[in-house]
């Protein structure tokens, strides 16, 4: 079943040891602000999927972040998230894929609902049942000769 939070409540994330953001509900709202971003918009026809996705995550990021722990500058002074603090966040790896893990899967493939009933097996005769019974085979007789 799916549950619906009516609240809209932002949510905190760990991204990294020591590293969280809060970050706004991933609704249908933002996901359509995000599509239609300048600099998504911008990207060319030939532009790679990798690229695309760097961009769309970029964008989305610096709509859906709120706040920040555990994220400072040069100095190791705590900052505020901007949208430059949150491209420079999102271009470490392991803060990128956290980032598609824990924000942007969950929210897309509702993966908290899921558990609710065991998947589907699959495959061509999956939940199929035997329409063609077996041949018999023919019963032996003595050969007269």
């Amino acid at each position: 079943m799916l549950t619906l939070d009516l609240t809209n409540a932002p949510r905190w994330h760990d991204l990294a040891p020591g590293v969280r953001a809060e970050l706004r509900p991933l609704t249908t709202a933002l996901m359509v602000a995000t599509r239609s971003d300048p600099v998504v918009e911008s990207l060319s026809e030939d532009a790679s999927d990798e690229e695309r996705a760097v961009a769309f995550a970029k964008a989305l990021a610096q709509r859906a972040v709120l706040a920040w722990e555990g994220i400072g500058d040069a100095e190791g002074n705590s900052i505020n998230p901007s949208p430059d603090a949150v491209d420079a966040l999102l271009d470490i790896w392991p803060i990128f894929e956290a980032f598609q893990l824990t924000y942007v899967s969950k929210g897309l493939l509702l993966e908290q609902e899921k558990n609710d009933s065991a998947p589907s097996p699959n495959g061509p005769s999956t939940g199929a049942s035997d329409t063609v019974k077996p041949a018999r085979k023919p019963a032996k007789t003595a050969r007269r000769g």
